[in-house]
């Protein structure tokens, strides 16, 4: 046990003392060493980053490819820490202001007029952990509207796709983040993949803005299908404006496997379900889903059956008048 311990430690300490940060700016010619000689394609620096590796981005706005290629997208490698908000002179990330310095990662490779062109998804987390992080950026523009199966990246998290692992816990955090102009089949903002595995991002701080799905989750989709864990948390988050099918802000689907999401602190207003669930539809048929929403308000969502939250199973269907709690419900 003691030499399991110590290898551990060392490891850890290895990490810590190789890590680097890597500064970022919108048209930076350098190597990225400083902001003096800021890397300009965040994209390229984030496929060479290490574990332990911080990669700061200046205001501005980033795409994932320079050409039309939909499929390619920013790729947050494990135990990668991205912080946007940056004027380009700071020495610690608490010096930034992100609303001063908006920083877009945006998937508007192709026509700026028409999004059938634009990139899939615009960041994939593959395999993260507790210490990946995304902060301080605006994610907008992505549209997952690709044929392929349930479940594929092309076709769900139009802005971000986190992917789960079986021997894992994939648990980014996700900071401070705006979602917004989003579209997906499923999930149209992010797309939570605990599928055969266990995939469950801590979200605090973060906005999501008029994002849609054609199906299901306009903002998320949360799935723990096929043995899988789905179990995000969302704490002092918005949701504004978002449609899909089932669940406006957020589907939960726990067929054969869990989705229970924890939700504290969040308000939801004008989510639309053009079936059930305006806000948040949960979906646990041979499975588990049992959110937990506290001190959270639901403003005007709309939807045939469920304005503020609906669950269905196949033991009943239930619309949610107040859910522990929920502050305001209407």
């Amino acid at each position: 046990m003691r030499h399991i311990l110590l290898t551990g430690l060392l490891g850890l300490f290895c990490i810590q003392l190789f890590a680097t940060t890597i500064y970022v700016k919108a048209n930076g010619t350098g190597t990225g060493t400083s902001w003096s000689n800021a890397a300009g394609d965040l994209a390229a620096v984030l496929l060479n980053a290490q574990p332990g590796d911080q990669v700061w981005v200046a205001r501005g706005t980033y795409y994932p490819t320079k050409d039309r290629n939909r499929s390619i997208c920013f790729t947050v490698p494990t135990g990668v820490k991205v912080f946007g908000g940056f004027a380009g002179n700071e020495s610690s990330t608490q010096q930034r202001n992100i609303q001063s310095n908006k920083t877009i990662l945006s998937g508007n490779i192709g026509s700026k007029s028409d999004p059938k062109d634009n990139s899939f998804t615009v960041i994939f987390f593959k395999n993260a952990n507790a210490n990946n992080q995304l902060d301080g950026f605006t994610i907008a523009d992505g549209n997952a509207n690709g044929a392929g199966p349930s479940g594929d990246k092309e076709r769900c998290g139009g802005g971000l796709y986190l992917k789960g692992s079986k021997d894992k816990n994939a648990q980014p955090i996700i900071q401070s983040c705006v979602f917004q102009n989003n579209f997906a089949r499923d999930g149209g903002a992010v797309y939570v993949n605990g599928r055969r595995g266990e995939c469950s991002p801590v979200f605090s701080n973060c906005k999501f803005l008029h994002n849609s799905a054609n199906l299901d989750g306009g903002a998320i989709f949360n799935d723990g299908r096929h043995d899988g864990k789905a179990n995000p948390s969302f704490t002092n988050c918005t949701f504004t404006g978002n449609k899909g099918n089932y669940g406006g802000a957020i589907c939960n689907y726990g067929g054969q496997g869990e989705s229970s999401p924890k939700i504290y602190s969040c308000t939801f207003t004008n989510n639309e379900a053009f079936l059930r669930g305006g806000a948040i539809f949960n979906m646990d048929i041979d499975g588990e889903t049992k959110p937990i929403v506290n001190d959270c308000q639901f403003v005007d969502n709309k939807a045939v059956a469920g304005k503020g939250m609906y669950t269905f199973s196949k033991y009943k269907e239930k619309q949610e008048g107040s859910v522990n709690s929920v502050a305001k419900m209407n």
